[in-house]
């Protein structure tokens, strides 16, 4: 589970199909581990970068289904913790 500190704004929600209000789901990595973000976040640059490599990995076509991000879970929790800080 993810640290204290990241619980009020990322999660892993595997638990539930439903996503809060104002907040997107998303897959990372390989394990495909569910995780809800603000959507405040898919307009801040680092995460603009995120974006684009799933565009590159995967175009439009997400295999899971929803939006999935090609990244380990430690990089994708670097940036979230970068972005709630920022």
């Amino acid at each position: 589970m993810l640290c204290g500190c990241l619980l009020s704004r990322i999660w892993d929600p595997s638990a539930t199909k439903i996503v809060a209000k104002g907040h997107c789901s998303i897959r990372r990595g390989t394990s495909k581990r569910r995780f809800m973000i603000p959507i405040a976040y898919l307009n801040h640059p680092l995460f603009k970068g995120l974006l684009n490599m799933a565009e590159e990995e995967f175009g439009f076509d997400h295999p899971m289904g929803g939006l999935t991000i090609p990244c380990s879970e430690e990089y994708f929790i670097g940036i979230s913790k970068m972005l709630k800080f920022s």
